[in-house]
């Protein structure tokens, strides 16, 4: 029925929607809307019309944005199971708008009218993820967000660090000579490390048991190229990630065996025919 479509109704709901009057509703013709948003989590209803009524909803969220190029910076500490957020403006707004949660499904928001630049956030649980973001508006009604406020900073926080649950998955050796080999693996996922990854270590020992110095990498590394290994040797790797609170577990012993001999390049043989 889509030569029948006589506009296009768009909803734009905040999230989370602490408003009492429902998402902004926008009528047009196009199938296209430009909005300017802050960096806010926000669900977006698509339904077309007719002369018979309207059509089911359409449901997309906006992806995140990207936290670069940010007009100022926020701090957030931990007190207790509080945060004290703190932040410098470059001007005084009418009001500033707080979002503080785990992820798009849990955010909460505070409406702050006073020209301070702090904030103390309740019921942190330890060991998990938070996002925060403060807006800065002039205009507070909450209704008007969606058109009037602009982000003024994001920063992530745990109230409480814990050292990673499991090591990196997928630990693969590849690249075995006589005396390195390439050890790659999967990042560990973010519900994984229970604080801020500061990187990873790698620790491996020969057939005799001799452990070599523990190597250590920063967090957004995911290979290393093991080198200074004795031939005809097996070897066995292990890796752990850590944060602020420690070290987490191993990952099992991953095993490789170095050759005897170096690596055999192939040999091409090319034979051409001449006509008699």
């Amino acid at each position: 029925q889509s030569e029948n479509i006589l506009g296009y109704f768009v909803n734009l709901e905040r999230m989370p929607n602490n408003c009492s009057r429902p998402p902004n509703h926008i009528s047009l013709k196009d199938r296209k809307i430009l909005v300017n948003l802050s960096m806010a989590y926000y669900r977006v209803y698509i339904s077309a019309y007719n002369e018979a009524g309207e059509s089911p909803r359409a449901i997309y969220i906006v992806p995140e944005f990207s936290v670069t190029d940010l007009p100022g910076q926020i701090h957030a500490k931990s007190l207790g199971t509080n945060a004290v957020v703190t932040w410098t403006p470059e001007y005084n707004p009418k009001c500033f708008v707080v979002d503080w949660g785990t992820g798009k499904e849990d955010m909460h928001m505070k409406i702050i009218t006073t020209a301070t630049g702090n904030f103390t956030l309740e019921n942190f649980q330890p060991y998990k993820l938070y996002k925060i973001m403060v807006h800065a508006s002039d205009v507070c009604q909450c209704e008007n967000f969606i058109t009037q406020e602009k982000t003024f900073g994001v920063t992530h926080f745990y109230s409480v660090e814990g050292v990673p649950r499991m090591g990196p998955t997928n630990v693969t050796i590849l690249n075995i000579t006589k005396h390195s080999a390439l050890v790659k693996w999967t990042e560990i996922a973010a519900e994984d490390r229970l604080g801020f990854l500061l990187g990873y270590r790698i620790s491996y020992t020969d057939s005799s048991r001799k452990k070599s110095p523990v190597v250590t990498l920063n967090s957004s590394t995911t290979s290393y190229h093991l080198t200074g290994l004795k031939e005809k040797t097996t070897y066995r790797v292990q890796i752990s990630g850590f944060t602020n609170a420690g070290e987490g577990p191993l990952t099992l012993s991953q095993a490789f065996s170095t050759p005897k001999y170096g690596t055999v390049e192939p040999l091409c043989i090319c034979i051409t025919q001449h006509e008699s």
